[in-house]
This record gives structure tokens, C-alpha cells and sequence, in this order.
């Protein structure tokens, strides 16, 4: 029900797709309960953060006893132990088991201590000039004007005069995003972009580099070529440059595995940050990971930590985290030597097959992204729902502002009948799509 005001205006100012929202009753699994007694498939995990599903029942016990017990003990006044533990517990989901790790309310607040952390790490090694990071031109990094300005998401960029003067350094290697890409599809030599902006900047001010290592909402689920990280992380050890991961999408099993980065030998980050998969959409939760030689400089050097915030390392997020990771780690998601997802691919492919609406299909794991031809996003929107699934739209990719399509991203312990039933109507969806516009 959306209330209104004497005008007959809703006074809640808030983003809306391309189609009404709907109105629920409750949810549970992969499912929202419509009001009007229809049920959907929630086959973008929320805004693909909603990992485990609605309402599981060990994060939901969780979060119930935590709640009764405490729910606010700032860590600077009172013994941090439910997040020590978290912090522990992060370290070894995602195989960074020495990392030191921070929490944040949200991916917005992991980012920013991310670049916060790189600047420290650089200035306690005697890097004093080391300040600048450098992005790519397409990609997210968070909602604040800082990293808005730093990120490629182009419909939401600052505009010029509050961007700080600073933007994304580098393109990325993807079709139609690296321009002036020697080959016909970028390889792993498209890594000497990185170089360039690198040098192009000044080594002796560049403090990190900062990436998503899968494409997340802006593009839908852009893969970069094998190798690419890699060589990425070689050139910034040989300029003394930090890599930052941002796995606030990606992270916690997203890609089939702990961190997208694992889908590549030898391409760990310094600094690492996760979020959606974390919270699970039931608490706001994020994370900073530091690799502990960094951590130890920073620490040695008597400089101030970032700030977390008021909100940052709550017993009651702490209990939910262990929660969520507890779930992942039984569903298996956590396993870096088994890739995860694959009838999910299977299913957008087959469900993709010979329709000329469908212009790409990308992605890994849990995570893929349909590229649809133009103007058929807000159609796709509305023939999907009514037959029972709700997805997520990615548009505006392409350097002319243009580019749409549709986020297929489930939860990573949807059941073999809920994948069925995303397989069978999103065929069906587009099938319909695909005579629509023909």
C-alpha cells in the first residue's frame, strides 16, 4: 500500500524501475508472496544481495536471540567479541585467513575505507605521494559522490562540476567498452591499458587500483579474458601500486566461487571488499579485507584508522554474519576447489536460444546478465512478472548512453524446482518478447 499525502503524493522518495512495484504479503526461499495471492520467483536475489533466500530459518533464529540480548555495543566502549568472531569468519570464507578486516554498514562505506586503507598502507611505507586511484570507465563502486565520481556507471555520474574533478583512468576489456582494442576480442595484452593509465597518471602518486573482477549491475556480468587479473596485479607490483577488489556483487559465492578473483591463478588483491552476500538483505553489513602486512604498517605507523560509522560492528550484525556464512558454507558456496552455478548458465542459455531479441548473454555462477535489443527492456519487465519472476534490469552500459537488458541472478540455494521453474517461464517470457518485436 503506498500512502500519500493531502495532495495525493507519496511522500517516500525512492528509486523505481522501469515497471510499478508490486504488493506483498511475506517471503520465504526464493519466493515473494504477492497480495493479490500470485506468487513470484525472486530470480534476481533481491538487487542480487538476497543470497540465501528469504527468511532462513538459522539467520532468522539468530537474529531473534541476538535482538533479545543486545543489539548496539559500540567496539571502542565495550568487548567486540560477536564480531571478533565475524571477522575471523570472513577471513577464512573467502581464504584470506591472516587479513584484517573492517566492517561497515554498507558496500558505499567498504569502498571508501578500501581507498582510505590503500592511502595509509602507501604513507606508512614512506609512499607519501601516493594518493590517486584509478577505476575503470565502466563499473561501480558504491553511491556516494566520492566513488560515483570515481566509478564508469554513467547514468550516474556526478555531473562535471561535482565530480571533484576525477573519473575512471582506464577502459576495460570488454566489447565495445575498450576503445581502440587491437584485436578482435580483448585478450590479456588489454591489461597494458592499466599500465599506460598507470604511467599516464605518475607511478610515484598512484596509490591503487580499483576494480570489479566481474562486471556487476552496470554492464550485466562482463567477463574479463583469462589471465587478465593477473597481469593486472603483475603490472601494479611492478609501479608499487595496491589492487582493490571490489566483491561487494561478485563475493561470498556470487561467481560459483568464494571471490570472483579465485576464477584466476595468482590474482589475489591487497585489499578486498565484500558486502551483499554478507547481509544476506537482512542487516546492513560490509566488509574491508587488508592483507596483514599492510594492516601491521598502517598500525606501527601511529596513524588513525577510517572511521566505520556509527552502525558498523553491532552484535546483532555480527550474529546474522556468522548466520549467512554458516549457511554458505554448508550449501558448499564457500568451496574454492568446486565452481558452483553451472545449471544456471545452462538455463539462461537454453532459455536465450535463437531469439534475435537476445543480443549477449554473460556471466558466471549465479550471476548473468542478458543484453536485449533496444527498447525492450520495460516489455521484458512486465512479461516476466506476469508470468511469475522477478528480475533486475542493467541499462545505459554503452558509451552513447544506451544498452539494457535483464539481471538473472537467484539465490545460491534456489532447489532444482525452483531453477526449473526460472528456466521454463523465462523462455517462455522471451519467446513471447522475441514475436512481440519481430
Amino acid at each position: 500500500m503506498t500512502v500519500k499525502n493531502a495532495a495525493g503524493a507519496s511522500q517516500l522518495l525512492a528509486a523505481r524501475l522501469q515497471i510499478p512495484p508490486i504488493s506483498y504479503t511475506h517471503a520465504s526461499g526464493s519466493w515473494i508472496f504477492g497480495s493479490d495471492g500470485q506468487r513470484y520467483l525472486d530470480a534476481s536475489s533481491g538487487i542480487v544481495n538476497v543470497n540465501i533466500g528469504h527468511t532462513h530459518p538459522t539467520v532468522v533464529e539468530a537474529l531473534r536471540d541476538q535482538a533479545g540480548i543486545c543489539t548496539y555495543a559500540s567496539p571502542g566502549s565495550l568487548v567486540a567479541s560477536h564480531m571478533e568472531q565475524l571477522a575471523s569468519a570472513t577471513a577464512r570464507a573467502v581464504h584470506r585467513v591472516d587479513d584484517r578486516v573492517m566492517f561497515t554498514p554498507t558496500g558505499t562505506h567498504a569502498v571508501e575505507a578500501a581507498i582510505a586503507l590503500a592511502r595509509l598502507a602507501q604513507r606508512s611505507r614512506g609512499e607519501v605521494s601516493r594518493h590517486k586511484v584509478l577505476t575503470a570507465s565502466l563499473g561501480y563502486h558504491g553511491n556516494s559522490a566520492f566513488v560515483l565520481a570515481l566509478s564508469g556507471h554513467r547514468s550516474r555520474r556526478p555531473h562535471e562540476d561535482d565530480s571533484f574533478g576525477i573519473g575512471p583512468a582506464f577502459d576495460p576489456p570488454y566489447p565495445g567498452q575498450h576503445l581502440g582494442c587491437p584485436f578482435p576480442a580483448c585478450r590479456v595484452e588489454c591489461a597494458q591499458v592499466v599500465r599506460q593509465a598507470i604511467l599516464d597518471a605518475g607511478p610515484e602518486t598512484v596509490a591503487a587500483v580499483l576494480m570489479e573482477p566481474v562486471n556487476g549491475t552496470t554492464g550485466g556480468g562482463y567477463v574479463p579474458p583469462a589471465g587478465y587479473l593477473r597481469a593486472v596485479r603483475a603490472i601494479c607490483d611492478e609501479y608499487g601500486v595496491l589492487v582493490i577488489h571490489d566483491e561487494v556483487l561478485t563475493g561470498l559465492g556470487r561467481t560459483g566461487l568464494p571471490l570472483a578473483s579465485h576464477h584466476t591463478t595468482d590474482a589475489q588483491a591487497h585489499i578486498v571488499t565484500l558486502a551483499k552476500g554478507l547481509g544476506a538483505g537482512v542487516v546492513p553489513l560490509a566488509a574491508t579485507m587488508i592483507a596483514p602486512e599492510l594492516a601491521e604498517a598502517i598500525l606501527s605507523s601511529g596513524r588513525w584508522l577510517p572511521l566505520m560509522g556509527t552502525m558498523s560492528a553491532t552484535p546483532l550484525q555480527a550474529r546474522v554474519g556468522l548466520a549467512v556464512l554458516s549457511v554458505l558454507d554448508e550449501l558448499g558456496a564457500l568451496d574454492r576447489d568446486q565452481v558452483r552455478g553451472a545449471p544456471v548458465g545452462q538455463l539462461v542459455a537454453e532459455a536465450t536460444r535463437d531469439l534475435p531479441v537476445v543480443k549477449d548473454v554473460r556471466g558466471l555462477g549465479y550471476f548473468h546478465g542478458i543484453e536485449l535489443a533496444a527498447g525492450t527492456v520495460g516489455d521484458a519487465l512486465k512479461i516476466t512478472r506476469s508470468n511469475g519472476l522477478l528480475l533486475y534490469p542493467f541499462v545505459g552500459f554503452r558509451r552513447d548512453g544506451s544498452g539494457e537488458g535483464l539481471l538473472v541472478a537467484p539465490p545460491l540455494n534456489a532447489t532444482d524446482a525452483d531453477l526449473d521453474f526460472l528456466g521454463q517461464e523465462l523462455r517462455a517470457s522471451l519467446v513471447l518478447l522475441n514475436e512481440r518485436v519481430s
